[in-house]
Order: structure tokens, then sequence, then C-alpha cells
């Protein structure tokens, strides 16, 4: 094999043509470029208010749905602002201690806002839910936490529809699920969980405290902080395993890939299309690895001249591709 590879210039930005200067245009994804940002403040401010006000609650009341509440509040709010220093941190240079630039700070970032604070609220839920059930008391003035639940769950509801706003450029014809499964902008479905999370989450404390007034019976408030605490599990489980592999390094989606392919094949002076790899180095920032057969009559300027030509058409098709590296091989059907 030949390592003949040649780089994109990595300074490039992620819209630049061919020669680094002019824009690219073609079918690639959309650009992910400020999506979430709005999502992430309007949370901030709605989780922000909403965790005081469950905190003034618990506090008149001693519910402990409402506590269960007022910690997941605190938690998303924590939450919004590590989603912000990921994103301020990906926007860095590269430099020389990381060539490909500090886009996969916002995976990690998102990583442990699964990892760490979903799964405190769960256990923290939990252990409020067993807690009120091994030591039972009365929700006092339970009029006053259904009015901050339902108010919560109105702010939640502000902040969810701001997530589905953002995300629906980006989500196109998938469902719900396949995006949250399949998007590479990791703030996005940690916004949508955590949101439609908390608005069943409310759902639940607010049946809680219900009952409990109905009924008298105060294990209805300790079932429901229990149920929180089950809901927040599933989300952080969910979430876990979704920033894990971006942190691993996804490839492009399938149809990119195959754009990729295409372009690829479609130059005059490639023989063979051998294989290609792709992984993001950030939502919008995509790493670029092709094996190709030339023509065996070319000369090496000509060799140097079709490289250049296939990495423009990749980043025709693919924007995203700002790292392209192009081998001139020969075809081994036994590698």
């Amino acid at each position: 094999m030949n390592a003949a590879a040649s780089p994109v210039e990595p300074v490039a930005p992620a819209d630049a043509g061919a020669d680094g200067h002019g824009p690219a245009h073609g079918h690639g994804p959309a650009p992910a470029h400020g999506h979430g940002t709005r999502a992430i403040l309007a949370a901030l401010i709605a989780n922000l208010g909403i965790a005081i006000a469950k905190f003034v609650g618990f506090l008149i009341t001693g519910s402990a749905s409402m506590l269960a509440e007022a910690g997941h509040s605190v938690a998303d709010t924590t939450n919004q602002g590590l989603l912000l220093l990921g994103g301020r941190q990906a926007k860095k240079p590269e430099d020389e201690e990381h060539q490909f630039g500090y886009g996969m700070a916002r995976y990690f970032w998102s990583f442990v806002v699964a990892l760490i604070l979903f799964s405190l609220g769960s256990l923290f839920a939990i252990y409020e839910g067993i807690k009120k059930l091994q030591n039972p008391h009365e929700v006092e003035k339970p009029a006053v936490a259904i009015l901050i639940l339902s108010v919560a769950i109105v702010l939640e509801g502000y902040s969810f529809r701001t997530a589905l706003a953002e995300s629906r450029p980006l989500k196109g014809s998938q469902s719900w699920w396949s995006f949250i499964r399949t998007s590479k902008v990791p703030e996005l479905p940690v916004l949508l969980l955590e949101d439609s999370g908390a608005l069943v989450g409310l759902v639940i404390a607010l049946s809680g405290v219900g009952l409990t007034l109905v009924t008298g019976e105060v294990a209805f408030d300790a079932i429901g902080t229990l149920l929180i605490g089950a809901l927040l599990g599933v989300i952080a489980a969910i979430l876990i395993v979704e920033m894990r592999s971006l942190l691993l390094g996804e490839g492009v989606a399938r149809d990119d890939r195959a754009r990729v392919r295409t372009a690829v094949e479609g130059h005059a002076q490639v023989s063979r299309f051998i294989h290609a790899r792709t992984m993001h180095l950030g939502p919008d920032d995509v790493l670029v690895a092709t094996k190709v057969e030339l023509s065996a009559e070319l000369s090496f300027e000509r060799v140097a001249a079709v490289i250049d030509e296939i990495e423009a058409r990749i980043r025709t098709v693919l924007p995203a591709a700002r790292v392209i590296y192009v081998e001139p091989a020969v075809f081994d059907s036994e590698r």
C-alpha cells in the first residue's frame, strides 16, 4: 500500500470549498451550528425558576415528591450549565495537543450530564421515597404543592416546546426515537429526554400529592417519589448508552456514506473504490479517510491533482468533512 495520504488543511472552515475558501454546495446534512443553544438557555431559565419554587413548596408542605422534584430541577439546571460549557469549549481552535480541535467536548459534557447528574437525581429521588415510606408524615398545605407543580408543568412545557422546535430541522422525516438514537448533536437528545422526563415526573408528583389529599394516605406521595426516581434512572441509562457511542467515535449516516462513495467512484481516474472510513469529531466536523485505486498511467503530479479533485467531490456531498485523507492503493482481494 502507498502511504501518499493528502490531508485537507486542518484550519479550513467546515463550509469551505475545495480550495479552502469558497462555499461547498451539496446534499449533505444541514449544519448543526447554533442548534440547541436557544433550547439550552430556555431550559436553564425555566428550571432555575422551577427549582426555587419547588424548594419553597417543600419547606411549606413537607412533600417528599416536591423535594424529589426540586432535586430533579437542580440537576436539570446544572445539566444546562454543563451543556453550555461543552459548547463553549468545542469552539476552541485546534492546537498542537488537540490537532483535530475540541469538538468532542460537547459529547464529553453530555456524557457527564447523563452519567452523573441524571443518575444522582434518580438515586436522590429513590432515597427520599424510601425514607418517606419508612417515616411517613402528612403533606402540609397540599394546595400550595399543587399550585407550584401546576406552574412548573407550564414552564417545563415551554422548555420542551423550544427543544422540539430546535430539533425539527435536524430530525427531518425520522421518528423522534430514531432522532434521539442517531443525532450527532448531543444537546438536543439530552434536552428532549430531560424535558419530557420532567413533564412526566411533574404529573407523577402532582398525582401523588393529589391522591394523598383525596385519600389521606401519605404513601401515595412516597410512591410518586419512587416512580420519579425510576423514571430518571431509565432516562439516564438511555443517554449514557447514546453519549458513550458518540464519545467512542461514530461514523456519518448510511446515506452520507453512500454519497461519499458515489462521489469518489464518479471520478474518471478512479478505477476502483476500495473503502472509506468516517468519524464525527463533533456535530459539524467529520473526518473522512478513503482508499482508492487510480488509473495506472497517471504521473505523480497528476495523482496529486486527482487527490485534490476527489477531496473537493467529497466535500461537495458532505460539507461537514473538514479533514479528508485520500490514499492511493492497489486493490488486493486477499486483504
